[in-house]
């Protein structure tokens, strides 16, 4: 018997520039192998920051999407570049509760969903989460990946505040809440003392193996020591959480003593977010000739870039330890070697570490970093940099942990039943 899911997700196409949008997607588009029909309750796009068409076609025809009115406050509601506080809080796309509560309601009274799911990192999801579940007295999952408070974040007052209290009411009245890291799970276990260790459950991220099926082969990894080696961090870098001042400075070091040069090493930073902050960082160390900013591409064209590069870069600091990059499933599908600056206490090192990959140093240590870097040149031009076996990275597929949240849905459904 088919059941159904209604899925409240704002990271969903046509947004672009994001790799949080695959989670929801991926598991829409294999829910249906698994007897679960997705219902996508999303965001209007004119909300997006930035729109990419070319995932709508990865939209299976089995899943019916709804956009809600949305708007976002800074782009929409700002006078001269301001706007009243009240209006983003939660977060500046707080108004898509507005839209998203009706438009889920009429959609619950049509489609009778056996389950309500809702994802952050956009808090909003998880306020319509909580209303449409309280409302319907529907089961609730909320899929929080990462975590939602922390002692140093949200850093602004008023957010932390809201951030708080619709953290304490999702956890108090989800039937489960959904965690991608061992971490972070952890984490809440010991918050939330009161709350059976049952509601909190492990999903890991991963990576879609169809999006990889059509791409060409990757070239052989780099031998002969006159071709300049290409290295590549794809995705946004967040100024606190994947600082990379410390690389660039022993980028620097390395350029000085003659160890690299524009001829033997390149540095793609591809669609960072950030290119002002970064270029004046690589202006400062005086790297230009290394290291280089790039703009975002179509999802597809980033994965085969991956595929052709020679090394991938993996930033994470030790305030995210808890946290695990999505885009690390997609690198390790890539099966280019990775070099990772990473706390090695964090989840994200001990990732790596269990599926054999040991190319590590932390982000924080520009000595650290110039060794790394070194001995990952030398271990790729030598052709025995570490990249995961072909079982480890089965187990990391889309297919697998959509497996695991129809699980999960099973379960809920029959013991709210």
């Amino acid at each position: 018997m088919v059941k159904r899911v209604l899925m409240i997700a704002y990271h969903f196409p046509p947004l672009g520039g994001s790799s949080g949008i695959q989670r929801t997607l991926r598991f829409s588009q294999y829910l249906p192998d698994h007897d679960w029909e997705p219902i996508v309750l999303s965001a209007h796009p004119r909300a997006y920051q930035q729109i990419d068409e070319s995932q709508l076609a990865d939209i299976s025809s089995q899943v019916r999407v709804h956009h809600s009115f949305a708007l976002d406050t800074a782009r929409h509601l700002a006078i001269m570049g301001r706007y009243p506080r009240m209006l983003a809080l939660p977060d500046r796309w707080v108004s898509w509760w507005l839209g998203a509560v009706p438009a889920g309601l009429r959609l619950i009274k049509r489609y009778q969903p056996d389950v309500i799911w809702s994802t952050y990192p956009i808090a909003t999801a998880h306020l319509i989460g909580l209303t449409l579940s309280r409302l319907t007295n529907i089961p609730w999952v909320a899929d929080f990946r990462d975590p939602m408070v922390q002692s140093d974040y949200p850093r602004d007052p008023s957010t932390y505040r809201a951030y708080q209290w619709i953290e304490n009411k999702t956890i108090m009245h989800c039937a489960a809440a959904v965690f991608t890291t061992p971490g972070t799970l952890r984490d809440y276990q010991t918050r939330f003392p009161a709350i059976p260790v049952s509601r909190f459950q492990l999903i890991e991220n991963g990576f879609d193996e169809t999006s990889f099926a059509a791409l060409p082969l990757p070239t052989k990894p780099v031998t002969a020591d006159s071709r300049k080696i290409v290295l590549l961090h794809s995705g946004i870098i967040y100024p606190s959480e994947r600082d990379p001042t410390h690389l660039f400075e022993a980028v620097a070091t390395l350029l000085k003593q003659g160890k690299i040069n524009a001829d033997n090493l390149s540095i793609i930073l591809r669609a960072s977010h950030h290119e002002t902050y970064l270029q004046s960082l690589i202006d400062r160390f005086g790297i230009s000739q290394i290291v280089s900013l790039a703009p975002a591409i179509p999802y597809k064209q980033a994965l085969s870039e991956m595929l052709a590069v020679d090394g991938l870069l993996l930033l994470q600091a030790a305030n995210c330890n808890n946290q695990i990059p999505a885009k690390l499933y997609e690198y390790l599908r890539a099966q280019r070697p990775i070099l990772a600056l990473t706390d090695p206490a964090g989840d994200t090192a001990q990732k790596l570490q269990n599926i054999g990959i040991n190319t590590l140093a932390p982000l924080d240590s520009s000595e650290a970093i110039q060794l790394a870097l070194r001995n990952f040149l030398v271990l790729l031009r030598e052709g025995r940099a570490p990249v995961a076996s072909a079982d480890k990275i089965l187990a990391n597929s889309r297919i697998s942990t959509t497996g695991e949240l129809a699980g999960l849905l099973n379960t809920i459904s029959l013991s709210c039943n």
